[in-house]
């Protein structure tokens, strides 16, 4: 105790520069958990929480047996599992062929050119690419017509509307991870490279065994960040560009919340989901941070 007041007072400006953050945290990170009582109460919007009645693990046990649950469940893993496997390594990629480039006007191009659409707004994004796809003068079915195929119905296909979302995330987000893992990559040691050059070490086996390790600690850290929203599964993505068509390999737990919570006002229920994915998804964090730490010796905290 002693010591924390002698630095505070050997730094006393910058613990007042913490309290607006601090004060942001509790604001609106930890005031607003009160709320999770709602999970254990039959609420009531016009009693109000405190004297809505009391009912326990009731609406857990609803969601736990609720077929609907169970398929939205299921969907908000396949799509993040799609995402992981098929998003999280297209960045790091991505970076290292950037990395390799000499030519600094062409780089700094290609990462504007990539990293643009992060800043577009899903709902923007999913009218694009509801133009693009469209059956109706769309050019991509107009490109397949003029081959001689039939015209695909990308957003009403169960079959293929997990590709779009996945393709479409791809498409606005790798930017900025890209230039995540390019920060990284400019602070490897360039001597590394030029001893490396020395040893008769070629571009492909310079990738190996210098850029590659060199990035293990940003990727486990986006990794285990990355698992934090394994539920999330891009609810405000799939939420612009779904419809009852494709519910049943699309509709996640975002999704459902809404659907459940505004849709037919049962607050209470969606609490409960919204609860449920919260524990899940700070569980991973830690059963990924510990895993890392074992297996790689590096981790979060």
């Amino acid at each position: 105790m002693r010591r924390l007041l002698a630095d505070i007072r050997k730094d006393w400006d910058l613990y007042i520069a913490l309290i607006p953050g601090i004060a942001f945290l509790l604001l609106f990170k930890y005031t607003p958990m009160y709320g999770i009582v709602i999970a254990f109460k039959d609420f009531n919007i016009f009693d109000g929480v405190a004297a809505s009645p009391w009912v326990g693990w009731k609406h857990f046990n609803h969601l736990f047996s609720s077929d609907s649950f169970l398929q939205v469940f299921r969907n908000t893993l396949v799509i993040s599992v799609y995402k992981i496997v098929f998003l999280f390594p297209l960045p790091i990629i991505i970076a290292i062929m950037l990395n390799e480039l000499r030519s600094m006007w062409f780089k700094r191009s290609v990462q504007t050119v990539v990293y643009l659409p992060h800043f577009l707004s899903w709902v923007i994004v999913s009218g694009l690419f509801i133009d693009l796809l469209s059956t109706n003068g769309g050019i991509v079915n107009k490109f397949i017509v003029s081959l001689g195929g039939e015209p695909i119905r990308f957003f009403l296909d169960s079959d293929i509307f997990r590709t779009v979302l996945v393709s479409t995330a791809g498409w606005k987000e790798t930017g900025w991870s890209t230039i995540v893992y390019l920060a990284a990559l400019a602070g490897i040691d360039p001597g590394l490279y030029e001893a490396a050059k020395i040893d008769g070490a070629s571009r492909w086996k310079q990738i190996v065994h210098i850029t590659l390790p060199g990035l293990v600690p940003i990727i486990l850290l986006m990794f285990i960040l990355r698992l934090g929203y394994v539920l999330e599964a891009g609810t405000e993505q799939i939420l612009v560009m779904y419809n009852p068509s494709v519910y049943n390999v699309a509709d996640v737990i975002g999704t459902y919340v809404i659907r459940v919570g505004l849709g037919d006002q049962d607050y209470s229920f969606s609490t409960a989901v919204g609860v449920f994915e919260s524990v899940v998804a700070f569980m991973l964090i830690i059963s990924g941070n510990a895993l890392s730490r074992k297996l790689f010796g590096r981790s979060i905290w």
